[in-house]
Parts: C-alpha cells; structure tokens; sequence
C-alpha cells in the first residue's frame, strides 16, 4: 500500500488526446486497505494535444505537473513507465471508470468530472477589500511602518565557502522576491547566481567550494526538494525530482564531495530512508531500507566519511531504541521512554577507539548533559558538560586540530557559550573585547580556520554579520540586517520568572513599549510559543515584540509546562495537558504581569501560531473574559480533525503524539479532547477573533480554520478570515507577511483601543 500512495504523488501524465473530449478536472477516490485517497487530475488544452496538473488533497499537493495520456476512441490510458503503473479506463460522458494497476495489484479507480477549487471553503475567507478596511483602522502615525520590521532584509543567510573566497547570501529584490547571491572576499564583488521564480528558495548550504545546494517546495507544501548549482552559474538542475516526496539533507560529506547524505519517504511516505545522493548528477542509491513489520526510523547517525553507524527507532509507538552497529549488525544501545533522551551528539575520530562519542542524555539526571560515551561498551566514560539549571546540547569540534572540544553551549535566560580549547578561547576574548555585551556567536569558518563569519544581536539588533580574519586579526562588518531600526529606538526584552497556580517554577519574557512610564498600565499581547513540545522561547530580536512595543502595547512570552530546555520533568509536566495546565501556565504569566502594575487587565489580547494558534482558540473558550481580542495564526480548532488530517510523514509518530497530547481511541481522553476543541466549544468565545490560514498548510488542515470561522459566523460573530493560496504552515511570502501585520495592527487597533502614544525617534 505504501509503494502505491507513493506512486500517486509522482504520477506523471502527458499529451496525445481529442482535446474535445477531456478537457477538465477529473476526481476520484482510491480504497486501498480500508484508506480513501482522493485524487484531482486537471487536464488543459495544448498546442499538440493536452497538458496537466494532479492534485491530492489529503496530503496538501496540488498543481503536481503531468504530462502523458492516449486516448483512443473511449478508451484513456495513462502510463508511469518510471513507476511500472497503468491506469485504464473508459470515458462515458463526464466520467472515467477503470483500474489502476502497479506492480501486479490491481484496484478500481472511477473519476468524474468536477469543478475545480481551491482548498478549502473559498466562500468564507475575507475579501481583499474588507481586510484592507481592516489594516486602515490602524491610524497612529509612527516612526516605523509594518514594513520596516517586517521586509526581508537586503542580504541575510549569509554562509561562508569552505575555502573563504565567497559568502554564499540571500538578497531581496525591491519587488521582495529573494535570490542566491555570491560575494568575492577579497574584491566585494557580488553577482547574481540563482533567481527565485514562482517558489521561494527555503535554504541553501556549500557542498564544496565548487557547488551549492538549496531547496525549494511548491507552494508551502513542505514536500521539499534538492537542486544543485555550481558557483559560475552552470548545472543548475533539480537532484530529487520526485513529486510528493519530502527530502531532508542529513549530512553533508568533507571526505566525499561528490555527495552528500539526505533522507527522502520516495519509497514510503510514511518513512524517511537515507541515500547517497550525487550532487552533480542527481544519482542517488539507498544506503538503508525499512522493512514492513519492522519498527519506523526516525533518525539516522553517519560518522565523516558517510557510513550508517546508528539508527533511531520508534517502538511501540512511544518509546526510542538507539541500535548501534557493532561488528556489521545494529544491537540495541539503549530503549528510552519519551522526555527521557539519549542520542549521538557526534562520533569522535580524534580517538583511537571507533566507538567514541559525545552523546547528549539525561538518563542519569533530570536535566541534559553532554557525555564521553563508548557504544560497542554501552558505557559512559564521563561527563564532560552540564548545568544544573538547564538542559545542555550544544557543542563544537574543530576538524583542522583532530577534532578538539571548541566549546559547549546552552540556552539559559540567554544563550551561552562556554569556550574550552585554548585556541578558541583566545578566538572568543577578541570577539567579546570587540562587541562587548552583545551575544555574538561564530557561525561559520573556513576549513583551515583562518575566517570566522560571526554573527551579533542582542534584543535591540536584528543582526549584523562580520568576517573575522585570524591571522590579520580584523574584523570587518558584511551586512547588517534591517540597519533603519535604530537600537536606541527598540524596546527591552526582559527576563522574568514566576510560579505556576500548582507551584511549578515558570520562566519567560515582557518586552514593554520603548516609551514605557513607570506606574502606566499598557495593552497587552501575550504570544504562546508552537510546537508545543520541545519548543521554548528566547531572548533575543523578536520583530513582532518590536511591532507591538511600537504601537504601545506589552508582549509576554511564557515558556509554559511542556517547553524545552528546562529538564525532562518540567517537559513531562505538560503531556496530557495541552489546553489545560499548559494553558494554566499562560493565563498565570498574564496575571503575574498585571500584578506587576505593567498591564491593563482590560486590554490583554492573545495571538499565537500553530498550537499558539490553538492556544488562541482555546484561551478564548476556556477564559472568555480574560482576552479582549485574538489572533489564530495556522492553529488547530478541532483536536478530533487535527488527528485525522496529519501529513504521512507524521504517521509513524501519531502514538507520541497520542501520548503528548490526547488519544481519541481512549473514552477519557477522547472526553477531553471534546471538552478543549474549541470548534466544539465556540458559544463560549466573547470576543473578536482574527484567524488567518495558509491553504496549502499540511499540518493544520485549512478544514481547521474553516470550521471555526464557519461555526463563530453561524453564531452572528463577525470574524475577519484571512486565507493566502500560495501559502503552508505560516507565511513565507514577504507579501503575504505584510498583509497578515497590517491587518493584525488594524485588528488590535480597533479592539484593544489603544492610546494615541507618541512616536519615537528614529
């Protein structure tokens, strides 16, 4: 069944057909085990003939190009010579009906004309018009538009060549798109070497100093895929061409540059599998497969030169098994319950023992240390960091000096980092002596360890990048980001604790406006962090904070039960209480805060992205009277829903996801997820709601904000329905970007009725 949903994401159809007959949008389902999969093939009239797309709603796909089809008196056949398919149908009227034949297996497949949509309920997202009227109630006359915080920067992403003679960038355009950039060390000179076209460019990384790989999806679809590029412009070419398929770069390969290591679901969509992917001619061969019954992957550890030496398990749906290899078969290492953590850090080659590592665990404790590990022995050798406040996972080795201990790193109420070699320590002094209390860290160096590309922000500073040349000992600034914010304009982000209603320690952030006086209560947006697991918020440049400070109002950041960061109790806390502890957790930070005299009870809006987004939703039903407004960015509505519509790739964890929030096949659990869906939940919401989607989003559904607009407008609430179609799981476009805040400041500008505050000086 897996082989076959796979080959319905890469079906690839053609032209040489009676363009009277077929021209159209044709829909049908698929029964294979038990499953429906619903299929879309949109078929256009061409010059010789008909051209195509397929889309599979199920999984967030659309507009996957096809392009070969006969027909021949009534009889359609569609052929994949690359996936050893056939499909055979009879054309009657507006209907298709025939088999779909692959590898032996045959299974019925009806289409029927239709009308083609776009996703979701198109009737109900808010007009342009009407969400322009909305971003217009935003009135103040102030120093920085949405714009300035808001616009991609000129340059950023800024990566350093393995040799030092180029930085690899992003650049922006006036019109906003952003392009692969290249600049010359020595000379400046920068030249254009990739172009975005209808899809942005997600991410890119040097694979040699010849070459450049980056990514791209269609639409915010997450299906992300691999192409390649050499430095003068030439063998631009897509390395993974499978459509449907997810790709992930695992590992990139100093001894092989030829290649690099990612993960692709080509075979499985409900699995990652590792190959060898050659990055001058796309060839890629399996380094590992999963077989059926066998225990889903998720994740895989290679030493330098690209051998699988470990693989992470998922068992009975919960729990991690770490198998290492040892003389040519994977035994089990270790078998850790979820919030219990053991993993590779990074194999040792500066030992003479092969089975050396640095390992990140908390078994011995409750927070995460980095231990010197040997795995054929299952056995520590010692700790080499740790802190007793936080959990620890960050480190550097130094491949020039046979792979010496750099330095640790952690994430405290700010990042740290602690320098060890004495080479670096000396690297670190220079650094600090030349930018003083900003956090600056080094985030890229040459091979030989002669440049550093070192980055700087603090809570005022987007970020400025410098190049630091060790033998000239110079430090010269590259880019600074968004350099028209002016830091003495920003506002503070301030660290606070405090303790939860059932005595747990909390910790978080108040960013208040710049011109904040003493003994003022000022509107507040309290912002809950996604994820949720895991995840925690930090200090440091938050745009949207700014935003807000801005326009006069408070932002608080909690990092609530269930975040990272702060030890595996504190993250176990949380799993079955989303929406419920979880939310305790936020609705306490609020409370603290206006306690402190900082906030207007009256005026306290909260606004979040995915589960943020839920936890909009959610505080609005749980405690009406307590937000006076909210803003739903991608979040979930319906926790029934959510469950049913995760992408494949989420399939093999859905019994962690059961166990972090709730599980429908349990009365109890699924009781309470009833009773915290605020779809179900919606007579309950008091005031104005903003919900703001991206169609393509394979995470949250754009059924999940469908619902609650539908079920709120139903009750006679008015509810602004912001919908982008070129979108995912939140906005990459810089348009879209500033479309979602302007509207957002007219929202909040009309509900929290704000004072007219001063502007500030630029």
């Amino acid at each position: 069944m897996k082989k076959l949903i796979t080959t319905l994401f890469i079906l690839i159809l053609g032209t040489s057909l009676q363009a009277q007959d077929l021209n159209g949008s044709y829909s049908g389902e698929l029964a294979v085990q038990g499953m429906q999969l619903e299929l879309i093939f949109n078929i256009f009239p061409s010059e010789d003939g008909y051209t195509g797309t397929l889309d599979v709603p199920a999984q967030g796909a659309s507009g996957i190009e096809l392009d070969s089809v006969i027909l021949q008196d009534d009889t359609l056949t569609i052929k994949s010579a690359k996936m050893k398919m056939t499909y055979t149908g009879k054309l009657t009227g507006e209907s298709i009906e025939g088999t779909y034949e692959q590898m032996g297996q045959e299974y019925p497949l009806k289409l029927k004309k239709t009308l083609k949509t776009k996703p979701g309920n198109t009737s109900l997202a808010s007009s342009e018009e009407a969400l322009k009227k909305l971003a217009a109630k935003e009135t103040g006359n102030y120093n920085y538009s949405v714009e300035d915080y808001f616009r991609t920067p000129k340059a950023f992403a800024f990566q350093l060549s393995p040799d030092g003679k180029f930085i690899a960038y992003m650049k922006r355009r006036e019109s906003g798109e952003r392009d692969l950039y290249l600049m010359d060390t020595e000379t400046r000179d920068e030249r254009l070497l990739k172009k975005q076209e209808e899809d942005l460019i997600r991410g890119f990384s040097w694979a040699n100093n010849g070459r450049i790989l980056y990514m791209q999806d269609k639409g915010g679809d997450e299906n992300y895929h691999v192409y390649g590029v050499d430095v003068n412009g030439e063998n631009d070419k897509e390395l993974t061409p499978f459509e449907g398929v997810r790709v992930n770069i695992l590992e990139s390969l100093k001894e092989d540059e030829a290649h690099v290591i990612v993960q692709m679901n080509k075979d499985n969509l409900q699995q990652e599998e590792p190959y060898r992917l050659n990055i001058n001619t796309g060839e890629v061969t399996k380094l590992y497969t999963v077989k059926e019954g066998e225990p889903p992957v998720a994740g895989y550890d290679f030493d330098r030169k690209g051998n699988l030496r470990a693989i992470t398990r998922i068992v009975d749906g919960v729990n991690t098994e770490l198998l290492y290899k040892i003389d040519g078969e994977y035994k089990q290492v270790k078998l850790t319950e979820f919030g219990d953590n053991f993993g590779i850090s990074s194999f040792n080659p500066g030992s003479d023992n092969p089975d050396d590592a640095y390992v990140i665990s908390n078994l011995e404790g409750d927070k995460t240390e980095i231990q010197h590990y040997d795995l054929k022995k299952n056995k520590k050798i010692k700790t080499v960091f740790s802190n007793d406040t936080f959990d620890v996972s960050g480190m550097a080795l130094s491949r020039k000096r046979n792979y010496e201990i750099d330095y640790f790193s952690y994430t405290g109420e700010k990042t740290n980092i602690i320098p060890v070699s004495d080479t670096y320590k000396k690297i670190y002094n220079r650094l600090e002596k030349e930018f003083g209390d900003k956090q600056f860290f080094t985030v890229g160096r040459t091979d030989d360890e002669s440049k550093y590309m070192v980055a700087v922000t603090s809570d005022k500073i987007v970020g400025e990048y410098y190049l630091y040349d060790v033998e000239k000992d110079t430090v010269t600034l590259l880019y600074k980001l968004l350099p028209h914010l002016k830091a003495e304009d920003m506002a503070s982000m301030k660290p606070i604790s405090f303790k939860s209603r059932d005595g747990l320690d909390l910790h978080g952030y108040i960013t208040l406006p710049h011109n904040y006086e003493e003994g003022k209560q000022v509107p507040l947006v309290v912002n809950p962090h996604g994820g949720p697991q895991g995840i925690r918020d930090n200090w440091g440049f938050n745009p949207e904070a700014q935003l807000f400070a801005s326009r006069g109002y408070a932002t608080l950041h909690v990092n609530f039960r269930i975040s990272g960061g702060y030890g595996k109790e504190f993250l176990k806390a949380g799993f079955g209480q989303i929406g419920r502890k979880a939310m305790d957790d936020v609705e306490d930070g609020v409370d603290y805060v206006v306690n402190q005299g900082w906030i207007d009870k009256d005026r306290v809006a909260i606004y979040g992205g995915s589960h943020g987004g839920y936890a909009v939703l959610r505080g609005m039903t749980k405690t009406p009277d307590k937000y006076a407004c909210g803003v739903d960015y991608v979040g979930v509505s319906n926790l029934n829903t959510f469950m049913e519509t995760i992408p494949p790739y989420w399939e093999k964890y859905r019994e962690l996801l059961y166990k972090i929030w709730y599980n429908p096949g349990v009365p109890e659990e699924k009781t309470i997820m009833d009773e915290i869906s605020p779809a179900l939940q919606v007579e309950k919401i008091k005031h104005p709601l903003f919900v703001v989607q991206g169609a393509n989003d394979p995470r949250v559904n754009i059924n999940e904000a469908d619902q609650i607009v539908e079920t709120l407008r139903e009750k006679g609430v008015e509810v602004p329905y912001m919908v982008k179609y070129d979108e995912g799981h939140g906005f990459g476009k810089e348009e879209n970007r500033l479309d979602l805040y302007k509207a957002m400041m007219g929202f909040f500008a009309e509900h929290l009725k704000v004072e007219q505050v001063a502007p500030v000086k630029g």
